[in-house]
């Protein structure tokens, strides 16, 4: 469901923008799959596999710029940051948890 796809790419971007202003990733953590995995491509960083990975990620450099989505098409999610600067997340889901998710950079 398109509007489906939309909601849930808006929540994980209110979380992520919630997490970057108030510096607690326990909500946004606690949306990936125990065995997810966070990749980027582009920047030297990552692979991110699982939960914990991710969690230690995001406390060890945690992101410091917020996101506003510019559109989602079947779970393609076209953001632009708010400091300036633009990009991609694929997020894919299984049970209503974050299975993988891929941010590309512009």
């Amino acid at each position: 469901m398109p509007e489906e796809s939309e909601r849930l790419a808006r929540e994980h971007v209110d979380r992520f923008n919630a997490a970057v202003i108030g510096g607690d990733w326990s909500a946004q953590v606690a949306t990936f799959h125990p065995d997810a995995v966070m990749e980027f491509a582009g920047p030297p960083v990552g692979p991110f596999v699982g939960r914990e990975a991710i969690a230690a990620a995001y406390q060890a450099d945690p992101p410091d710029d917020t996101m506003r989505v510019r559109s989602v098409d079947a779970g393609l999610v076209a953001f632009e940051w708010s400091r300036g600067g633009t990009g991609t997340m694929e997020i894919h889901r299984d049970g209503g948890l974050i299975t993988r998710l891929l941010i590309r950079f512009d």
